[in-house]
């Protein structure tokens, strides 16, 4: 089961790569869009922006809210647990000195 769970894992985690490398890529484009209608100006550039608001953002947002999904799915088949609220022991310094307060400056 768990070799099952691991192969669909890999593919999953392939989809996902690809996905996000897309949707950042395509949110680097849509700045290039902004400065060539910047560049531009008049309606031109508002139809443009309105283009790029009403039609390509939506599209964009559910695309990574897809990936984002995909990739806690394929967490959570692998088992893994990259966010977790449990505490970890810190090492103490046995000396618990103040880093700031130099011993050998007050004695002398």
């Amino acid at each position: 089961m768990k070799a099952v769970l691991k192969k669909i894992a890999n593919v999953i985690e392939i989809i996902f790569g690809y996905g996000i490398l897309i949707c950042l890529f395509v949110g680097g484009l849509t700045f290039f869009a902004y400065v060539v209608a910047l560049i531009i100006g008049g309606d031109p550039a508002a139809a443009i922006c309105a283009f790029m608001k009403k039609t390509f953002y939506p599209i964009l947002i559910l695309i990574a809210n897809s990936m984002v999904l995909l990739g806690l799915v394929k967490m959570y088949l692998c088992g893994e647990v990259a966010l977790s609220s449990k505490k970890e022991k810190k090492t103490e310094n046995k000396q618990n000195k103040d880093p700031e307060i130099d011993e050998d400056a007050i004695e002398s």
